[in-house]
């Protein structure tokens, strides 16, 4: 199999999806890698670390795009990109379609056999692929709340710390997964009161646990969120369903109640955001927008703004997929590999993950009809 593997073109995004080193292990299978000059620049790898692996190396992206039997990427295609879709070509990366129904319309036009990263899923429920990427976002999302709770960002000049005889700020996280859970280890490492808004009574008890009683659990309700909402310093949506839109448990009318200069980050916006005042995904260039009075963060790829350690920690879980499409092709991978099966979003023309084409407005077909 021909793998390419394209410089991602969306604005400030530094991230590749194969390190060097996922590439020597592709091409010691016996497998091709074509790379774009250029690909690995922003995450620290020089095009003839590649060379040295054995990939091929071309000049444009529509050299990759039309040889790769499968393409690899971080993020999701972009408009000028969908001029490259063809029938029966593998793409496989971070989808999020149900935030961007033009590529899912796309994709299905196309006929291209797509992947999505973020929809692969654990019989746990956990999602292998989006986990270290989360772990990633969750934590930024506090360091970047911190800098924009500085005034001169228009922040509320709080130190979320506090100082001895100054109390902390208030970090209202809703939402307990991953996200949420890097996000509390940061704040309460950086001293500040936490407050985790989670459904789950069994994750609430493990936050519990696992934090030893240093942060406050409340059951996510819509009285429980206004109430700490209120009160929220910084505020991070932390709340992902796999596949659907996130769900807006923050709304308009709870934002206004917010102190002026708090801050908000929405990790959930490339699904569509969990806080109704995110109306707009924005980019690290101009991460912010104020509405309402409050600080709004709304950066749809955050881990791009580390991109060395988020290319080291997303290829660490991708490679061993690749490696098995590559060595077995797509149906007989998919066929032995339930949680793989769980990532097809596109195929032969049809959407084939539910949540996703509730969310697009598609009709689902059930991958297994397919065959």
């Amino acid at each position: 199999m021909i793998i390419g593997l394209p410089k991602e073109i969306k604005k400030q995004e530094y991230r590749v999806a194969l390190t060097p080193a996922g590439c020597e292990m592709i091409v010691r299978q016996g497998q091709t890698v074509i790379v774009q000059a250029g690909a690995g620049e922003g995450s620290g790898f020089a095009d003839d670390e590649y060379g040295k692996a054995g990939a091929k190396l071309v000049a444009e992206a529509a050299e990759v795009w039309a040889e790769a039997n499968m393409i690899v990427k971080v993020k999701e295609p972009l408009p000028e990109e969908f001029g490259f879709f063809r029938e029966d070509q593998l793409l496989f990366t971070y989808l999020h379609l149900a935030a961007a129904p033009g590529l899912a319309k796309a994709l299905t036009e196309k006929r291209v056999t797509a992947i999505a990263y973020e929809t692969i899923q654990a019989p746990n429920g956990s999602l292998p692929l989006l986990t270290p990427m989360s772990e990633v976002a969750g934590r930024m999302s506090v360091q970047e709340g911190a800098k924009y709770l500085e005034a001169f960002q228009g922040g509320r000049g709080v130190l979320l710390g506090g100082v001895p005889g100054v109390p902390p700020a208030d970090v209202i996280i809703v939402g307990g997964g991953i996200v949420g859970t890097n996000a509390a280890k940061m704040a309460l490492g950086l001293g500040a009161e936490v407050v985790v808004l989670e459904k789950s009574g069994d994750r609430m008890r493990y936050l519990d646990d696992v934090f030893q009683g240093r942060l406050r659990t409340l059951m996510s309700n819509p009285y429980n969120i206004a109430q700490a909402v209120r009160k929220a310093d910084l505020l991070i949506g932390a709340v992902l369903v796999p596949g659907a839109r996130a769900p807006r448990l923050v709304s308009e009318e709870m934002v206004k109640t917010m102190k002026k200069g708090a801050v908000i980050v929405d990790v959930a916006v490339d699904q569509g955001g969990s806080i109704e005042t995110i109306d707009r995904a924005t980019t690290h260039e101009n991460p912010v927008y104020e509405k309402h009075g409050v600080i709004h963060y709304a950066v749809a790829n955050m881990p791009g703004a580390v991109p060395r350690t988020s290319t080291l920690a997303l290829t660490n879980v991708t490679i061993d997929y690749v490696l098995q499409l590559a060595a077995k092709g797509f149906q007989e991978t998919i066929k032995s590999n339930s949680m793989l099966a769980l990532g097809v979003n596109a195929y032969r023309g049809a959407i084939t993950h539910s949540q996703v084409a509730a969310a697009v407005e598609q009709p689902y077909t059930p991958l297994e009809s397919l065959w």
